[in-house]
């Protein structure tokens, strides 16, 4: 006996089977109700078709008799029409038990509720890895293929799942529709939002496995992966430089432009980059909020911080290219250049003088800021407090090669060997005298000016120099002891205290 044809008659009670591997429906998501049927099978169990009927036809496969009169699309099966029915009612009759959530069909609920059980039955077949859903599988292949099927008909990028189009749309309208509770900041993604609100939390759930450190957001862990490879795949089209992360590309693009949109509330200073900004706004703060670990300096910029850690090492990775002389620091380095070139680029406006102008400038201030801690003396320059520091001190660390004798400063120790050389460098423009030290220049040209303003507090006799008062004061002090002592045998003279010198002149 032939096999009974299958009614394309829409009211015909007799359906087939609904079996879903055997046919595909056109909608994505479709599902009959359990009474529907059971209804079905109940007609078809008390049909009988005969072979000559004339009223039962056979149905071509691809024909789709039903349709939808709200849409207008056409389906193969009955109960398909009616599952799709629920997308224009926006009815959603099925229940999650577990977390209440609500769906329109019965086989989204069934897909749904994979989420709440450990079991991962779909698996990639290149990389092994296992998925709940075999929608997600599928979406997962195009990560080995690197396809983008879906494209932005606004401004053409392309991604990989139909889902990301979705979300990227938004980016197209001035809609946010997802507000944060706590600071009512609004988000054109529910994402967006959900990564927002760690920053009211402070947590930081992602962690590095390589250092351990902790970031609020999974992308910028990812971003900052690369840290620990020597991989720059993003490259400057200008100069050719290479980074890391794009983002560090895009900041330092600005570099080749003369643009500085970001500007100082204070004192208008403007600034290429938001963080240079940032790292601004402390000098008007005067915060030092980075704090060396070793000596407790404190310091008003990371950079500034982390230079100033090589103090407490050994390590010199700048060496000069002329003499081969190594240095801690770059900017150190840079400043020993102009040894080598006699540069100055940089002049005093009150007096002309071309040296370290910042430091130079102090000079001129009657303010001295750095005080001794152990006689009160004060400076207007922290090096020279430094220095002077050693005078309280019986430490002299730096010896003389050739005869041994020692110093507290390195400087003077410069000076000092000189006097083993033949060398006199500094001459007089008046006399053609030279000497080997230009301070001892400076005090001989006091010969040929007609100014003394060094007097003597007792009798008040005028010298050129400062060191010809002392020998006078020994020469006073000495004939004031030979009236007291009439002959007999002499006393040693002081040497050092000048103020015994006073004492006896006034007895």
């Amino acid at each position: 006996m032939n096999e009974p044809a299958r009614s394309c008659d829409p009211q015909s009670p007799l359906q087939p089977d609904p079996d879903p591997e055997e046919e595909v429906s056109d909608s994505s998501d479709t599902e009959i109700s359990e009474d529907d049927y059971h209804e079905t099978r109940v007609a078809q169990s008390d049909v009988k078709i005969h072979e000559g009927d004339a009223n039962v036809r056979k149905c071509d496969s691809n024909e789709k008799p039903f349709s939808c009169h709200e849409c207008g699309k056409t389906f193969k099966k009955k109960w398909d029409l009616k599952s799709h029915k629920v997308v224009h009612t926006g009815e959603r009759l099925f229940c999650c038990d577990v977390c209440g959530k609500r769906f329109k069909l019965q086989n989204a609920l069934k897909s749904h509720m994979v989420i709440h059980t450990e079991e991962k039955p779909f698996s990639c077949d290149v990389c092994g890895k296992r998925f709940k859903r075999q929608k997600i599988l599928k979406e997962h292949m195009v990560v080995h293929t690197g396809e983008r099927p879906f494209s932005c008909d606004v401004c053409g990028k392309r991604f990989k799942r139909q889902n990301a189009l979705k979300s990227h749309m938004v980016i197209h309208t001035e809609e946010k529709p997802f507000s944060c509770d706590v600071c009512g900041k609004r988000f054109k993604r529910q994402k967006i939002l959900k990564e927002h609100m760690v920053v009211h939390t402070g947590d930081r759930p992602f962690s590095c496995d390589v250092c351990r450190k902790r970031f609020k957001r999974q992308k910028i862990l990812k971003e900052h992966m690369v840290v620990h490879t020597e991989e720059k795949p993003f490259s400057c089209d200008i100069c050719g430089k290479r980074f890391k992360l794009q983002n560090a590309l895009k900041s330092h693009m600005l570099i080749h432009t003369e643009e500085k949109p970001f500007s100082c509330d204070v004192c208008g200073k403007r600034f290429k980059r938001q963080k240079i900004l940032k790292e601004h706004m402390v000098v008007h703060t005067g915060e030092r909020p980075f704090s060396c670990d070793v000596c407790g300096k404190r310091f008003k910029l990371q950079n500034t911080l982390k230079s100033h850690m090589v103090v407490h090492t050994e390590e010199k990775p700048f060496s000069c290219d002329v003499c081969g002389k190594r240095f801690k620091q770059q900017k150190i380095l840079k400043e020993h250049m102009v040894v080598h070139t006699g540069e100055r680029p940089f002049s005093c406006d009150v007096c002309g003088k071309r040296r370290t102008l910042k430091s130079h400038m102090a000079v001129h201030a009657e303010e001295r800021p750095f005080s001794c801690d152990v006689c009160g003396k004060n400076f207007k320059l922290k090096g020279i407090l430094t220095i002077h520091m050693k005078v309280h001190t019986e430490e002299k660390p730096f010896s003389c090669d050739v005869c041994g004798k020692t110093f507290k400063e390195k400087g003077i120790l410069k000076i000092h060997m000189k006097v083993h050389t033949e060398e006199k460098p500094f001459s007089c423009d008046v006399c053609g005298k030279t000497f080997k030290l230009r301070r001892t220049l400076k005090s001989h040209m006091a010969v040929h000016a007609e100014e003394r303003p060094f007097s003597c507090d007792v009798c008040g006799k005028r010298f050129k120099l400062k060191k010809h008062i002392k020998p006078h004061m020994k020469k006073s002090l000495k004939l004031h002891m030979e009236v007291h002592t009439e002959g007999k045998p002499k006393q040693e003279l002081p040497q050092k205290n000048e103020g015994l010198v006073f004492h006896f002149f006034f007895i």
